[in-house]
């Protein structure tokens, strides 16, 4: 149980520095995709694909 919990940290922690990097890279670019518990939860669960269709949507509709 102890293992599942500490991996979930992992990847929620993993998913935060992701999105951080992202938004660092894309900020003067004004490419930016907000940091929330949305954001975080789709990208623990689906990893960089889920990065990548938030970039897809982000750029499709503004």
């Amino acid at each position: 149980m102890l293992k599942i919990i500490l991996k979930m940290i992992k990847r929620i922690v993993f998913s935060s520095f992701l999105l951080y990097g992202y938004n660092l890279l894309m900020g003067p670019l004004n490419l930016i995709i907000p940091i929330n518990v949305i954001t975080i939860t789709a990208l623990s669960v689906f990893g960089v694909p889920a990065l990548l269709s938030f970039i897809f949507v982000y750029i499709v509709v503004f």
